[in-house]
């Protein structure tokens, strides 16, 4: 995705083993080529304020493999790794969850189990603030002041309430097929999304490819206030998390979710050895003798080979394993592959299980409600420098 106005995308950085570079040019390249003239430009807000990373993650209970692999990963490797006046937030958002009908009681048994889930990936409550959405009012105040400068037009072209509503792309609000299903909530999504970051001052943000332009969308937000008001909330930068798809192993050109209606579609990060080597079993592939990668001509076994690498303690790339595993039977490859994700999920099931036990009920409360003063406090400075400006 090439996003208009910016040729090489400058506030993107994709997230990789050797730290983060700007997308489309290196950051060498990119210090050598401004070197003489960046030191005559004043620092821009962003550059003058602590580094404060945020993300957020639906609760929809325990994660998956994709969720995982794709995300909660790359947060904990961001936490491990910031330096320590590095500021980390990360946000259970459960009234993001509320633009598609909920059970009272089981939204709120997914939201304790994605704390715990949080917590078994490997975040510190000690470290990083964690909490949930809905105990930070300012979230939802900030929200109604950016929708006050916020685009309609922009919003239309938003891609999620499209796919949401399983509508065309070129569809837009006024359509009657449209207006019949799409509600307030789910198309002022993406100005929640953002009041979410802006509000925390947040300076970077780890997303995939497909959050990329609610992320353009906020910086739109942080533009139209900061034109009228000054420069108060800062523009974020996008933290492009390696791809790492995981597809569902019954279709595999679906990405794996928790929506589809085949449970053995899905690994989540709780399913015992036998429910992986069972679901895994069952992973549809193909009649062709041998392991090979073709993501195009072999779906099915290219997912596994990718799932593969992508739990592989020596991150081997998914040519390495085919050319390993190619003269094996396909129930073989597939016990092997049981095999290796069921002993890289181990240890979550061990920190999990003991966690969700009723006698720790009252720390996971705990661990939100520190975290959620910790976000209120962090969120009113920035929030109480927006009411000023404004008059309020």
């Amino acid at each position: 995705m090439v996003v208009v106005g910016y040729a090489v995308r400058p506030h993107i950085l994709r997230l990789s083993q050797n730290g983060p570079s700007v997308v489309g040019i290196t950051t060498r390249s990119l210090r050598s080529k401004h070197k003489s003239s960046t030191s005559s430009k004043p620092a821009s807000l962003q550059q003058l304020s602590p580094r404060v990373i945020f993300s957020g993650i639906q609760p929809t209970g325990v994660p998956h493999l994709g969720n995982y692999l794709g995300a909660l990963q790359q947060w904990v490797q961001l936490q491990d790794q910031a330096a320590p006046t590095t500021k980390l937030i990360f946000s259970i958002v459960d009234l993001h969850a509320l633009t598609v009908p909920q059970d009272q009681l089981q939204l709120q048994r997914w939201t304790v189990e994605t704390m715990a889930s949080l917590l078994a990936v490997g975040l510190d409550h000690n470290r990083s603030t964690i909490f949930c959405q809905s105990d930070v009012s300012a979230h939802t105040e900030m929200m109604w002041i950016l929708s006050c400068t916020a685009s309609m037009g922009y919003l239309s072209r938003m891609t999620q309430w499209k796919s949401k509503l399983a509508l065309n792309e070129d569809a837009s609000p006024l359509d009657q097929s449209a207006k019949a299903k799409l509600k307030l909530g789910l198309f002022s999504y993406p100005v929640l999304q953002a009041a979410d970051i802006l509000v925390h001052g947040a300076t970077h943000i780890p997303v995939g490819e497909d959050q990329v332009q609610h992320l353009e969308f906020t910086r739109e937000c942080a533009n139209n206030f900061n034109s009228i008001h000054g420069d108060i909330l800062i523009e974020p930068t996008t933290l492009l998390s390696p791809a790492k798809r995981v597809m569902s192993l019954k279709d595999p050109l679906q990405k794996m979710s928790k929506s589809h209606k085949d449970y053995r579609s899905k690994i989540l990060l709780t399913d015992s050895p036998e429910e992986i080597h069972l679901k895994i079993k069952h992973a549809l592939t193909d009649s062709i003798s041998g392991i090979s990668f073709s993501p195009a001509a072999r779906p099915g076994v290219s997912n596994l080979l990718e799932i593969l690498s992508h739990v592989d303690s020596d991150a081997r790339s998914p040519q390495e394993w085919a050319e390993e595993c190619k003269s094996l039977k396909m129930r073989a490859f597939k016990e092997l592959v049981s095999d290796k994700v069921s002993s890289s999920l181990s240890g979550f099931r061990e920190r999990y299980t003991p966690l969700m036990e009723a006698r720790n009920y009252t720390l996971l409360k705990d661990i939100a409600r520190h975290g959620a003063t910790e976000a209120r406090e962090n969120s009113g400075r920035m929030l109480a420098k927006v009411r000023d400006a404004i008059g309020i």
